[in-house]
């Protein structure tokens, strides 16, 4: 018998699949999590509240995509049944990095991190992972207490649908810091990668020079942030010392990188006195280990300007991966998150292939 296809099934069929990089896991209330935490922690926030606004957002007029939003009512993003009907599906996606955007990391009382942590990762799960195979998941640790962020990597890492351990973009200091290396090595030994996404802080200012006037300032601030946590990471020698370990950075954009590169090696070439322990060029270890996303795409006005810049990356062109930062205000479509001039084969890797190969899918 001739089966025969709808036009939604048959355009479906013929859309490249997608690996999003950047596929946001929400959660409706902080009550989400109480099946993962003990009466203890959920009378402490019943009580006390958290750090931060938690199932609010800043400024108010940004919230989710409404169009994303559940029948039921609840936040966009909050329901793994609708998500996939409204975004996995009809876009061909054929694997999605969870990252949830969870209070553990921002709390100032560790022990309430490491609880939330816990719980946010059973909820991933049970709630996520059980229920949808294409995702794949980031394992929210309580960075600033490095002690029970590597407990809290063994304790979930031999479940191999977790590829990534999560940072905020802004944490207490910067990334390449002794104090997290136990983070990184206990990642190393799993087989896991390092990502810091866009935005959160923990308790310093996000630029630097001061607390910013506007939101506008704030949303344009991430790509600072991770300039300097990737210094950090080559100047400290993280990448010389965990030879395996890979960064991947979200949301932050992607057309600094070259510069950043230029300048990098100019400094090292008058300054390698300084740190000895580093055996190459900075960018050497840029290029091999650190991956950066589409969202959001630095679009110059002149296609040729575009051109010039990824020819700037040269092999770094393999280190793009494509995220939508689905269900947030700003997330981009899937059909024109990449310029059409592109070449082909550099949209295939951005849409699919970088990806599959950094997360072996």
């Amino acid at each position: 018998m001739v089966q025969t296809l709808t036009r939604s099934e048959a355009r479906l069929r013929a859309r490249p699949a997608l690996i999003d990089g950047d596929f946001h896991n929400e959660l409706n209330t902080i009550k989400d999590l109480y099946p993962y935490l003990s009466r203890r922690w959920q009378e402490h926030i019943e009580t006390h509240g958290l750090r931060g606004p938690q199932g609010a957002f800043y400024p108010r007029f940004m919230d989710h995509r409404e169009d994303a939003r559940p029948p039921s009512g609840r936040v966009s993003g909050s329901e793994v049944g609708h998500s996939a009907r409204d975004y996995l599906d009809p876009y061909n996606v054929a694997h999605a990095v969870c990252i949830p955007l969870n209070p553990a990391g921002r709390q100032m009382n560790l022990e309430l991190g490491t609880a939330l942590a816990t719980a946010v990762n059973d909820w991933q799960i049970e709630e996520w992972l059980d229920k949808e195979p294409r995702l794949r998941a980031s394992i929210a640790v309580a960075h600033e207490d490095p002690a029970s962020a590597v407990a809290e990597i063994e304790r979930v890492a031999h479940d191999k649908r977790f590829v990534q351990v999560q940072f905020s973009g802004r944490p207490q200091e910067p990334m390449g810091r002794r104090k997290y290396w136990p983070i990184y090595e206990a990642a190393a030994r799993n087989g896991l990668h390092i990502m810091s996404h866009a935005f959160g802080s923990y308790g310093n200012p996000i630029t630097g020079t001061g607390w910013a006037s506007f939101y506008l300032e704030d949303h344009v601030g991430p790509a600072q942030a991770m300039q300097a946590n990737i210094v950090s990471l080559v100047a400290e020698g993280v990448f010389e010392n965990f030879p395996s370990l890979k960064l991947v950075s979200v949301e932050n954009g992607f057309g600094w990188i070259p510069s950043l590169m230029w300048r990098m090696d100019s400094a090292w070439s008058l300054l390698k006195s300084e740190i000895p322990h580093l055996r190459r060029a900075p960018s050497e270890y840029i290029r091999e280990r650190v991956y950066l996303t589409t969202q959001p795409v630095e679009e110059p006005h002149k296609q040729l300007y575009f051109t010039q810049m990824l020819e700037q990356f040269g092999d770094m062109v393999d280190h793009i991966l494509f995220a939508s930062d689905y269900p947030h205000w700003d997330s981009d479509d899937p059909d024109f998150a990449v310029p059409s001039f592109l070449p082909d084969e550099v949209k295939n890797k951005i849409y699919a292939e970088n990806g599959r190969k950094l997360y072996g899918l």
